[in-house]
């Protein structure tokens, strides 16, 4: 099995709801964002994926959460969790490569094309959510 991983950030401020502590809050983050691919089959050129498409699907996904308040997203229904934010990354991130032609879903046991296995966030060095995609 092999893994690729790329990365990106972005700043946004957020507050949760139902939520008892600081964090009720409007407060920001800078946002650190990995997109891991897994699968068993190399291409032709003997990649998993080439990293541009993947990088280039993440760094739009958090181009469009940059520099907002996560609130306003309806997507996630102000609770703009880093786990709700890990599962809007993931999504986007399909869409965008299927829209290219990459189908990045994950595939049927037995067959080894890359897939996106999980999007993680942290919110801070020490903080992370993580989607896993099943």
């Amino acid at each position: 099995m092999f893994e690729v991983r790329v990365e990106a950030d972005f700043s946004a401020a957020h507050f949760l709801r139902d939520y008892n502590g600081k964090c009720e809050n409007l407060h920001g983050h800078n946002y650190k964002v990995y997109a891991h691919v897994r699968g068993s089959q190399l291409n032709e050129g003997g990649m998993l994926l080439d990293f541009t498409k993947l990088k280039a699907a993440l760094r739009a996904v958090c181009k469009e959460l940059d520099h907002t308040n996560l609130n306003d997203f309806e997507y996630f229904d102000q609770n703009p969790s880093a786990e709700r934010i890990a599962m809007y990354i993931a999504a986007g991130i399909l869409n965008r490569l299927s829209q290219e032609g990459e189908d990045l879903s994950k595939p049927a046991a037995g067959d080894g094309r890359a897939f996106l296995y999980a999007v993680d966030v942290f919110e801070t060095e020490t903080s992370r959510a993580r989607y896993i995609l099943e």
